[in-house]
């Protein structure tokens, strides 16, 4: 029986990815907001420009009332 009730003994992706980062907790916490920018510039460099056409943001209905 773990401190939080709704702790299952799984960590799950994110605590995956923690325990195979190497260093300590401060090297860990860099290394991790280093990937977590590099996600964010990927998506929005790449990721978001291509898929900008595909998706119906345009494409609005409105009423001339």
């Amino acid at each position: 029986m773990g401190l939080v009730p709704w702790y299952d003994g799984r960590d799950g992706m994110y605590g995956w990815i923690w325990r195979h980062l190497p260093g300590n907790t401060w090297v860990r916490a860099l290394i991790s907001l280093a990937l977590v920018v590099a996600v964010v510039y990927v998506l929005f460099q790449y990721v978001f420009p291509w898929a900008e056409p595909l998706l119906p943001f345009n494409d609005v209905t409105v009423d001339n009332q």
